[in-house]
């Protein structure tokens, strides 16, 4: 496997690993209720703006385009092999 698949096989992994924006965002609302922390509400701010949460659909929906991709070539090639034997 050459660095570039290990890298992009990495990174997809780490999307599908961590949470989403909008998953932050209710925890983020849910400190705010709490305690109100400036900072807590610039984060908040943050997870909340529409190009924000508008990328880290469009990456995860990748994501899972291309795993499903892989999954089907997976399963074209086992047919293929056992349409061979």
């Amino acid at each position: 496997m050459d660095i570039a698949k290990a890298s992009a096989d990495e990174w997809r992994k780490h999307v599908r690993v961590r949470g989403s924006v909008e998953q932050d965002r209710e925890a983020l609302a849910r400190l705010i209720e709490y305690d109100g922390d400036p900072f807590e509400i610039e984060l908040y701010e943050h997870a909340s703006d529409p190009r924000v949460r508008l990328i880290d659909r469009a990456v995860r929906s990748r994501v899972g385009q291309y795993s499903r991709h892989l999954r089907r070539l997976e399963e074209r090639a086992k047919r293929t092999r056992d349409a061979g034997a």
